[in-house]
C-alpha cells in the first residue's frame, strides 16, 4: 500500500460483529500512533464507498498507571467502541493487547494515515470472516442412535434421496468397524451395494426386510449373536442386482 509500512496483523478467535467500522489510534499529526502514545482513537465508518470519521474517543494510557487503573481505562474504551471490533495502531502491546484480543478485537499494526490503509484492512477482514464461516460449515455426519442397551438405529433415507455430500459408506463404515453393538437397524430406500462386500467373510451378519415401497430395513448383528442360516444373502444380491 502506498505510504504504508506493514507489520504483523493479529486476527482474534473471539466472536466479532462485522461492521464497516475501523478504529485507529492517531497522533496529533493524523497518523497512526502506538496505543500508549495515541492522542485519541478515531472510529471510521465506510458509507456509500467513502470513509468518514464518526467519533473520537479520548484515551490516556501510560506505563505509570497501575494494573487496575490501566485495565479500567481499556474497558472504558472497549465500551465506547461499541460494535467496532477492528483496532489499528502503530503498536499494540502489553496488557492492552491481551485485554483487547480476549474481548474479540482484530488488532493491526500499521504505519501511515488512515486513508492509506482502511480499505485494505476492511477487505482482509471480510476475507477472513468468509473463510471462518466456510470452515464452520463442515458437514456433521449422522450417527446411529442407541435405542436400547447395545441396540442402534439409523435412517439413511435422506442421504440417499438428497445430494448432501455424504455417502452411506462414510456414515456406516466407521461404526461397523469400530463400535461394539448387539444390533444395528439401518433404514434405507435401497440396499447398499458396498455392504455385502464389507460384511462378507467378516464377523457381522445381516438380514433385510422390505417395510414399504422404497423403504428397506437392514439389521446387522455380530455372528456370535446370529444364526448363520438366517442370513438373507440371496435377497440382498437380488436387490443389488448382482
Amino acid at each position: 500500500m502506498k505510504g504504508a509500512m506493514w507489520s504483523n496483523a493479529w486476527n482474534c478467535k473471539g466472536e466479532k460483529k462485522m461492521t464497516d467500522q475501523i478504529a485507529v489510534c492517531v497522533s496529533d499529526k493524523g497518523e497512526t500512533a502506538a496505543l500508549f502514545k495515541a492522542e485519541r482513537i478515531v472510529v471510521f465508518e465506510k458509507k456509500q464507498g467513502s470513509w468518514t470519521a464518526m467519533r473520537g474517543i479520548e484515551l490516556t494510557l501510560d506505563n505509570s498507571l497501575g494494573m487496575r487503573e490501566l485495565r479500567a481505562r481499556i474497558d472504558t474504551a472497549i465500551s465506547l467502541l461499541a460494535d467496532c471490533r477492528i483496532l489499528v495502531g502503530l503498536s499494540i502491546v502489553g496488557l492492552p493487547y491481551f485485554v483487547l484480543e480476549k474481548s474479540g478485537f482484530s488488532l493491526w499494526e500499521v504505519k501511515g494515515r488512515p486513508v492509506e490503509f482502511l480499505d485494505y484492512i476492511l477487505e482482509r477482514e471480510k476475507e477472513t470472516r468468509a473463510a471462518e464461516t466456510k470452515n464452520q460449515q463442515v458437514k456433521v455426519l449422522p450417527f446411529p442412535v442407541e435405542t436400547a442397551n447395545g441396540c442402534y438405529r439409523i435412517s439413511l433415507k435422506e442421504i440417499q434421496a438428497n445430494n448432501v455430500g455424504v455417502t452411506s459408506k462414510q456414515v456406516l463404515l466407521p461404526f461397523l468397524r469400530q463400535a461394539k453393538f448387539y444390533s444395528l437397524e439401518v433404514l434405507c430406500s435401497h440396499v447398499l451395494p458396498w455392504l455385502e462386500v464389507e460384511l462378507a467373510g467378516g464377523t457381522l451378519a445381516w438380514v433385510t426386510e422390505t417395510i414399504a415401497k422404497d423403504e428397506i430395513k437392514i439389521t446387522i448383528t455380530p455372528k456370535c449373536c446370529h444364526d448363520e442360516s438366517s442370513l438373507n444373502r440371496t435377497a440382498l444380491r437380488t436387490q443389488v442386482g448382482c
